[in-house]
């Protein structure tokens, strides 16, 4: 780093802030000083749950029109047409054959089914939230009772008391525990609820937030029709699970495992004038969907000035240091990851995470991002134990209705 680059970075380090509206940027101690672990929230440990029905991308037109009782042939060639595309090889869903016959107005064009929906989806999402949940405790190897806070995301239900009270019931957390539902946030409500649970962490000294999120297309499944053609979209990419962290901001030495990301910086910000190129309404027949064809061109037009926001004063002379991160970023679909890594000039595998969950889960709204993290914890872990040194910084992306970009500049503790 050049003489004139780190006086800029000490510049923001001492809270010299001189561009209105700067983010201030992080501390330049060592991640082992006890003072810099006290002042910054650190994601603990994580977990995941899946549903029980696996849905191979090769055989899904065939499963989706026979389900549905349609032959349309044009809207056949369409939606085989989006499934090459997606690069998803496989997703998880609640919907199994059994239950599409034990709810066959599900398969139908105009019954009223948000009854039947909610009746399905609010008892799936409790179900994978909870194991989700007990697999993150497992890793972070404490008992729920350690728990002082819930922040739990989900568009997939709708009831009073919501899914953050039942969730807090079935894992007997205290009744004290302090909740945050966070709904309908769709793709970025993982990284809100980072967000929020960093807030939580760092103003709450002693606390441990435990964020659960937990999605489900049964919401808004539905047969092809031609004039919904946004609902094939929907049925080639999008994918059901549950996703869980443990995130506090004082490490407890000997009584925690090994911690993942130090969380430094966390933004969010909307786009003016963008509000309905993400567009979801819930009818008598769930929620409905319309995905804008300029979507991915929206992001690519802000991406490259919202994180060199998240990352400012970190930049090196001569370059603007974007693969010198690790970057976990939810792989909303390959045309966003594409238009990403196109406009930041990204080397092929720094998306390699995120291309691997879309493959492996497609795009499973706010869980996704939590996918991709798992794999970035494994990937530094395997370069850790081989001797290779991984990059300390990195960011952590999300994109969704607003048009709402989520970020937050993460240090590895790995």
């Amino acid at each position: 780093m050049s003489k004139e680059a780190n006086n800029s970075f000490s510049g923001c380090l001492n809270g010299d802030f001189k561009e209105a509206g700067a983010v201030p940027t992080v501390s330049a101690g060592s991640i082992s000083d006890p003072a810099s672990q006290r002042r910054k929230a650190v994601i603990l440990a994580l977990g995941k749950a899946l549903p029980d029905q696996l849905l191979l991308q090769e055989s899904l037109v065939e499963n989706y029109f026979r389900e549905t009782n349609c032959d349309d042939p044009v809207m056949r060639e369409k939606l085989e047409r989006l499934c090459k595309n997606t690069t998803v090889k496989r997703r998880y869903t609640v919907l199994s054959h059994d239950l599409l016959q034990k709810y066959p107005e599900l398969t139908t064009q105009v019954s009223p089914t948000i009854r039947q929906r909610l009746d399905i989806c609010n008892a799936a999402v409790t179900d994978l939230a909870h194991k989700a949940a007990m697999s993150c405790l497992g890793d972070w190897g404490r008992p729920a009772a350690n728990i002082t806070h819930l922040v739990y995301v989900s568009s997939s239900e709708l009831r009073l008391p919501g899914g953050d009270l039942h969730l807090a019931s079935r894992l007997s957390l205290r009744p004290d525990v302090a909740r945050v539902p966070l709904y309908f946030l769709g793709c970025y409500g993982g990284v809100a609820a980072l967000r929020v649970a960093k807030d939580l962490a760092e103003n709450n000294p002693g606390s441990r937030v435990l964020v659960v999120t937990s999605e489900t297309t049964a919401i808004g499944y539905r047969p092809p029709s031609r004039d919904r053609p946004y609902d094939l979209v929907g049925a080639a990419l999008f994918g059901d699970g549950a996703a869980a962290a443990v995130v506090g901001a004082e490490m407890e030495p000997g009584e925690e495992k090994a911690a993942f990301l130090e969380m430094e910086v966390a933004v969010q910000e909307f786009l003016e004038g963008t509000a309905g190129v993400v567009d979801g309404k819930m009818g008598e027949q769930g929620v409905s969907f319309k995905l804008g064809r300029d979507l991915p061109e929206v992001i690519e037009g802000r991406v490259e000035k919202f994180c060199r926001r998240l990352i400012q004063g970190m930049e090196r002379e001569g370059g603007d240091g974007f693969n010198d991160l690790f970057w976990a970023v939810h792989p909303g679909g390959p045309a966003i990851l594409n238009r990403v890594e196109e406009k930041l000039g990204l080397w092929p595998e720094k998306l390699r995470c995120s291309w691997r969950a879309l493959s492996d889960y497609g795009n499973a709204s706010s869980n996704t991002v939590f996918y991709v993290l798992d794999y970035m914890r494994e990937e530094m872990r395997r370069k850790k134990n081989g001797g290779e040194r991984g990059e300390e910084w990195g960011l952590v992306l999300a994109f969704g209705p607003g048009v709402t970009f989520e970020g937050i500049l993460v240090r590895s503790l790995i």
